[in-house]
């Protein structure tokens, strides 16, 4: 089944839907966002992740900045038709502070994620 034949059925609350996005092959959490309509064609056009961003209110390609793209190798659609799993190959870091990972640190404030670039050297 082709990712476009799911398109109509989806479910965008307010216009959005969410995205949770995965290493393709370790399988970690990188991140998680939210992509409209235009943005998930663009990501499945293209194959480079394309998200919306709410405090902007305006799209962006991943990695247009700082060269850490996301080339998606799998997108896969839930239950409810209503979140998405992308699962990439990760150039560089997801997070914007440096981290492999936006899920770097605990609740409670402790470090378990891995710094992979310096942000002065990127933005």
């Amino acid at each position: 089944m082709s990712d476009s034949i799911l398109l109509p059925a989806l479910k965008f609350d307010n216009g959005l839907i969410p995205a949770i996005v995965q290493d393709a092959t370790t399988h970690e959490v990188l991140m998680f966002a939210f992509m409209n309509e235009e943005a998930l064609r663009l990501t499945m056009e293209t194959r480079i992740a394309h998200y919306w961003s709410r405090s902007r209110q305006s799209l962006w390609k991943k990695g247009e900045t700082s060269g850490h793209y996301q080339y998606i190798q799998e997108i896969l659609v839930d239950c409810d038709e209503d979140a998405l799993l992308l699962q990439v190959v990760q150039v560089g870091g997801a997070c914007h502070t440096g981290y492999k990972s936006c899920f770097y640190r605990t609740v409670d404030g402790k470090s378990v994620g891995e710094k992979v670039f310096d942000t002065k050297d990127v933005y």
